[in-house]
């Protein structure tokens, strides 16, 4: 015998089935659940009641019922818990004692099956479309001739409509001897509802009470009854032990308690609720007032039926709709939409215009911006930044107009655009891999720390201040806005936007004020690549782990994990692959190797700090140079030094110790955030003491670089409190310049000449000092416009300059080295090695297009 359809949506293997598509790539707008998604805590209470399944659950379900009186507020022995509301719905009509049942309609299938599994006569009252399909109570009263059993939906499914509960109450006051059971399944999504499952409760009134619904767990099956003592305790005697099993109950406890996501879900539904509403009208649809989070709707004159409508619906868009011709009460004219998340009601909306061969303009559709992949990673200085530039150049080899964005990027590493306005240094290198000019929409909001505790804040290009952390926290949303309209805007001009994120997605402590992972991520609708960093170990327990601290929502958008500077073999690798698919569901897509020297600027000071960049040590070899480089722990810009790495002759290292200094061929003083705590901290150290002291051997070139020039001088000054409140301090007195940090931030692209050479520089300035240098002090780097922004000592080898970049332009990068060889005794290469990001680019993205599988992604995305 042929088994008859579910009658019910939310069927998604059948769904998936009849649609030809994996049931992840369904849009389910046929059952109505929370577009919020589940609560963030369901699988941290999941997971710590795993360890209860070896023993059978709590067969009264004790701790769930008093949880649901102090939610409610009447005593626990007024409550029932069963296997979803529908397990108890069955359960009832048999309890009564009742012959006849009276039911509004259309309404839930299922009111009527209970009843005629229970042999009761059925009388149905049916609404009528010119009063919106309300319940009538002057119907119900006029009905209620012998005492029968009422079921009332409220709201109503798949109408919305909310029944007074007074009216409930008043209604059931006249018929003492019917009982009243009122179905508040949706009632979680309704501002203000007033529910019957207090203490106030009249005794011939019963109240369902799911949990499915608005918490996103359908598949858990939970339902609570609310109804008299001897109702409650004839239902909880006669249902199958243990019907809730330990999970769901553990589940219930945490949701029962937890009125802040159902206060968030009510804020976020009728933004969502009116804007399909909205987008339903204009397709010529009319939608029937209701409170819930679904609406129904009348499909408009000359559409399909609408069984054919949600079947082409289902199959040709993969977007599924609850079909109301068999509620009674309705025809085949009708269906019930339930309220999705912005990106899929958009998706609802397309697939219906397209369906009903209506327009797809703007006035009918919400815009929609480029298809998007993020990088987020399982930690810092993971390679996420790295990644997103090799995606980058990948993708613009093939042909797409693509553009790299960071909302929030917290770097000391930073550049100048054409315009003048600063961003960090990593979303340069990926506007190059795009073959794009620098854009401050790119990295809208950058974060350069002066302390351990706060940061000078910069919003598309500009310093807005100084910031504590907690300040920062409290400006969050007015710099997240900043960055939401960036992207919007730079992304209208893209064919794909490539996404970094920052630190990791599970630091749960930011989770929930995060502007920069997850957070974008669901604001630009893209898809993620997990990467982790297997050099360092401990790379699928952070995948793992990192999956079970996300939300749903956010899981959901993972597409899958990229594992990161592998050495080895990689099919070693494939008994863990398949368990962590196992374990969370998503697949290791690709296994980047460890690429060695690749020649690209860091995003940060993480590698130089931890000696991945310089080693502390001098390079074996007669012949190479020596350069210190003065690791302050506030430096900023060492990307400074990259140029110099390039050169063959060159061994640089970093230096935090005078001990450790010795006599190198050039000391350079990098950049700081922090100046007058840096400068301090050369003399706590010695180091200020051993430099002076090679300046004046005479030996040893000492170059300072913005700040290391400051530092170099007489004295620095910070009257303002820009970067400290250490006022002011007394510099190396190396050269003879007075230096006061000023309001106006100097952030300009640089064209300048070394003096003593002749030789052409090009950079970027990015400083708050302004110096005066002393009469006769020799100028070391002139600007085009004729401001030196650099000066040197004329019987000393000391000089500096405020040019970040300084050592990127061939030439000058050979003669200053050949100097040095000279100063040595050697003899001068002349010619230089080629400083220059294109090869370093091209050999990333040929790795990634190699290790990962960029075909599929591209069609996750729509771009195949």
């Amino acid at each position: 015998m042929r088994q008859a359809p579910f009658p019910h949506g939310g069927n998604v293997r059948a769904l998936a089935q009849a649609a030809g598509r994996a049931p992840d790539a369904l849009c389910d707008a046929s059952a109505s659940i929370n577009p919020l998604g589940p609560p963030p805590w369901l699988r941290q209470a999941i997971s710590a009641a795993v360890s209860d399944l070896v023993h059978y659950p709590d067969p009264d379900s004790t701790a769930l019922l008093e949880a649901a009186a102090t939610r409610y507020g009447a005593p626990a022995g007024h409550f029932a818990a069963g296997n979803g509301t529908s397990q108890l719905l069955f359960a009832l009509p048999r309890a009564t004692g009742l012959a006849r049942a009276v039911i509004p309609t259309p309404c839930y299938a299922d009111y009527a099956t209970a009843c005629h599994k229970a042999g009761m006569d059925l009388r149905r009252l049916a609404a009528v479309e010119f009063d919106d399909f309300a319940v009538r109570l002057d119907h119900v009263d006029a009905a209620l001739r012998t005492p029968s059993l009422v079921i009332l939906g409220s709201p109503g499914n798949p109408t919305g409509n909310v029944i007074p509960a007074a009216d409930v109450a008043e209604l059931a006051s006249r018929h003492p001897q019917s009982l009243f059971l009122v179905d508040e399944a949706f009632a979680d999504f309704v501002p203000d509802f007033a529910s019957l499952a207090g203490a106030s409760r009249p005794h011939n009134v019963a109240v369902l009470l799911s949990l499915t619904k608005s918490f996103a767990i359908a598949g858990l099956r939970l339902g609570l009854l609310a109804a008299s003592p001897d109702l409650a305790g004839w239902v909880r005697a006669n249902l199958p032990p243990w019907s809730v099993s330990s999970l769901a109950q553990a589940v219930g406890l945490r949701a029962l308690a937890d009125t802040d996501f159902l206060r968030r879900t009510r804020a976020a539904l009728p933004g969502l609720r009116q804007t399909l509403a909205d987008g339903l009208c204009r397709l010529g649809l009319t939608v029937f007032p209701g409170a819930a989070n679904f609406l129904l709707a009348r499909l408009p004159t000359g559409a399909p039926a609408s069984t054919d409508l949600v079947r082409r619906l289902l199959a040709e868009h993969g977007v599924a709709l609850r079909d109301c011709a068999n509620f009674h009460g309705l025809t085949d004219r009708y269906v019930r939409i339930a309220v999705r998340p912005a990106a899929e009601n958009a998706r609802i909306l397309a697939a219906l215009a397209a369906v009903l061969d209506r327009p797809q303009g703007p006035a009918f559709l919400p815009e929609r911006r480029p298809p998007a992949l993020m990088v987020q990673a399982t930690s810092s200085n993971a390679g996420k930044s790295v990644l997103c530039a090799g995606l980058c150049r990948a993708l613009a080899r093939r042909g797409f107009r693509v553009a790299p964005f960071k909302s929030q990027n917290m770097s000391l590493n930073s550049g100048v655009t054409a315009d003048g306005l600063e961003m960090g240094r990593a979303q340069m290198v990926q506007a190059a891999a795009c073959r794009l000019a620098p854009d401050a929409r790119m990295n809208p909001v950058l974060l350069k720390p002066t302390s351990d505790k706060g940061s000078q804040v910069i919003v598309l290009g500009r310093p807005v201040g100084v910031m504590a952390v907690r300040d920062y926290i409290l400006y969050k949303p007015q710099a997240f806005a900043a960055a939401k309209a960036a992207y919007d805007d730079l992304a209208a001009g893209a064919d794909i936007m490539v996404l970094e994120g920052a630190g990791s997605p599970a630091e749960v402590n930011l989770q929930a004020h995060d502007m920069v992972n997850m957070a974008m991520a669901a604001h630009a609708d893209a898809s993620v690549l997990l990467a982790a960093d297997i050099d360092r170990g401990g790379a699928y327990a952070a995948l793992w782990g990192t999956m079970e601290c996300l939300a749903e929502a956010d899981r959901a958008r993972v597409a899958g994990y990229v594992l990161n500077r592998f050495r080895g073999d990689v099919t070693l690798l494939a008994p863990a692959n398949a368990y962590l698919r196992a374990a969370t569901g998503r697949d290791v897509l690709g296994v980047v190797p460890f690429l060695p020297a690749l020649g690209l600027p860091d995003e940060d000071s993480v590698s130089f700090k931890d000696g991945a960049s310089l080693p502390q040590r001098p390079g074996a070899g007669d012949d190479s140079l020596d350069i210190a480089v003065i690791d302050l722990p506030r430096a900023s810009n060492l990307t400074d030094i990259d140029a110099l790495l390039a050169e063959p002759d060159v061994r640089a290292r970093r230096v935090t110790r005078a001990a450790d200094l010795g006599r190198p061929d050039a000391v350079i003083v990098p950049g700081s955030k922090n100046t007058l705590a840096d400068l301090a901290w050369l003399r706590e150290t010695g180091l200020a003491g051993a430099v002076s002291d090679l300046a004046l051997a005479g030996k040893t070139e000492i170059v300072g670089i913005c700040a290391g020039l400051q530092m170099l001088g007489r004295s620095v000054s910070d009257p303002l409190g820009l970067e400290s409140g250490r006022g002011e301090a007394t510099g190396l007195g190396l050269l003879d310049v007075r230096t006061e940090l000023v309001a106006q931030k100097t952030l300009t692209s640089t064209r300048a000449v070394h003096v003593p050479t002749g030789e052409a520089l090009r950079g970027y300035e990015i400083h708050h000092g302004r110096s005066l240098a002393g009469d006769g002090l020799p100028v070391a780097v002139r600007r085009a416009d004729g401001a030196p922004i650099g000066f040197a000592r004329a019987d000393r080898p000391v000089w500096g300059a405020y040019l970040h970049g300084l050592f990127d332009a061939d030439a000058f990068r050979r003669r200053f080295l050949d100097g040095l060889r000279r100063r040595r005794g050697l003899a001068a290469l002349k010619q230089p090695t080629p400083y220059d990001l294109e090869p370093a680019l091209d050999r990333l993205a040929d790795v990634l297009e190699a290790c990962l599988p960029l075909p599929a992604l591209l069609a996750r995305l729509g771009l195949a």
